[in-house]
């Protein structure tokens, strides 16, 4: 075993010393675009070991436009089961990592349940002491589905009452971010998605977004320092087909006047449209980026990432804007169809694909032809550059990281299904 080990180390040091010259006769740095890559931390979600459903009350059904399929046998059951899946994830994930929390995921075992209008830091300490003795930093979410509150309308609810519960709920969480970015000494990205929306026809399109804007001015009254504001949109939702209140108008118009970060879900739009290309267009106009990345099938489906053309399209484009540092990379997919812990890894490792891939484009020498209209030689640059060999930069940043190259991860998964998921009831 220890030979072969020692073989495998040879073949993918061997590849890589080829891999390198060859990109460095189109003036590419691979050296640099593993350094590059070993900075780039992906924000891993929470939800997709549990299916979404958090521990304020395991049982309960998910609503507010939130579907999980499949019944893959092993699902996390609880917060230990959950942490322990993570690490086993990120154990096969190259690099290190962030983990996305949504605020159902609260810890009550030592202080005891409080409805989400009451939700304090103290209820997710655990999670951040947990996380700092893993060498782990964290992200939040708002929660506005699954509670009875829910409905189809939160933040843009007519109902005061309703309205004033989510409010205060979204403000809770922004001092929970607060305090998990003071503690991590790096700032807390605070993710906001409400399911709010119509099934059919409204005739009071721009009242709901009048109460919605309302809602996030007081939100957002108060300025933190140690977390930052993320707004999400959505063409539709569940049982929204007609109309969702928080469109991605009205996000880009509230993002781009008040300095906030639009978040770009890749399930969240129609399917011919271009996320790639939208990159370009907000950096101009708002401080940051977040994205979630998923793989919609059928609109948003969240099938687990793959190395597709959609995902390498928006690695390149964050690559060629010069925005690794303003474009924050997170994970938002569930699949409880198939293996979870597979699932995680396969679309963190197939994301980091994408972006090493960016990294290694003969970038400077494509814009030489494209300022020099040398548009033949562009085209054919781009075609060749997609059989140069990044695999075996890939596999050296795999073993830089000390986890397994290649298929090799597989094994990992299947034993660990063996020895514990496979045994959970």
């Amino acid at each position: 075993m220890k030979k072969q080990t020692i073989m495998k180390k040879q073949t993918i040091e061997q590849a890589y010393a080829m891999a390198k010259e060859r990109y460095a006769d189109l003036g590419v740095d691979t050296d640099a675009a593993l350094t590059k890559l070993q900075k780039i931390s992906l924000s891993l979600h929470c939800w997709q070991a549990d299916d979404v459903t958090g521990f304020e009350n395991p049982d309960a059904q998910l609503s507010g436009g939130i579907q999980a399929t499949g019944n893959y046998p092993g699902k996390a059951r609880n917060i230990e089961e959950l942490r322990q899946d993570i690490l086993t994830a990120t154990s096969l994930i190259p690099g290190r990592h962030r983990l996305s929390l949504h605020a159902s995921y609260a810890d009550f075992r030592s202080t005891g349940a409080v409805d989400r209008d009451a939700l304090r830091p103290e209820h997710f300490a655990s999670w951040m002491d947990w996380a700092e003795a893993n060498g782990m930093k964290l992200d939040f979410n708002s929660t506005s589905f699954s509670h009875p509150k829910s409905g189809m309308l939160t933040l843009s609810n007519p109902d005061e009452g309703i309205r004033r519960f989510w409010v205060e709920h979204t403000k809770r969480c922004r001092e929970i971010a607060e305090e998990m970015g003071r503690r991590q000494g790096d700032p807390a990205m605070l993710n906001i998605w409400i399911h709010d929306g119509s099934k059919d026809t409204t005739v009071n399109r721009i009242g709901y977004r009048r109460l919605l804007k309302q809602s996030l001015d007081e939100i957002f009254a108060v300025d933190y320092a140690n977390m930052k504001d993320c707004i999400e949109a959505k063409l539709f939702g569940i049982g929204a087909e007609s109309y969702t209140v928080g469109s991605y108008d009205f996000y880009l118009g509230y993002g781009a006047k008040y300095g906030k970060i639009v978040t770009l879900d890749t399930g969240h739009f129609h399917l011919t449209e271009s996320i790639a290309d939208k990159v370009s267009s907000l950096l101009l106009f708002t401080p940051e980026i977040m994205l979630h990345v998923s793989r919609p099938i059928r609109w948003d489906s969240d099938h687990v990432v793959i190395m597709n053309d959609d995902t390498l399209d928006l690695a390149k484009e964050i690559v060629r804007c010069d925005a690794l540092d303003r474009v924050h990379i997170g994970l938002d997919y569930f699949d409880a169809s198939i293996n979870r812990i597979g699932a995680y890894v396969v679309g963190a490792r197939a994301t980091q694909k994408c972006v090493l891939q960016a990294l290694l484009e003969p970038l400077a020498k494509l814009r030489e032809y494209e300022a020099s209209d040398r548009l033949f030689e562009r085209l054919a640059l781009l075609e060749e550059a997609k059989n140069l060999p990044w695999n075996a930069v890939w596999d050296m940043f795999c073993l830089q990281n000390d986890v397994p190259a290649g298929e090799a991860y597989i094994a990992d998964v299947e034993k660990y299904e063996k020895d514990v998921t496979s045994k959970r009831a």
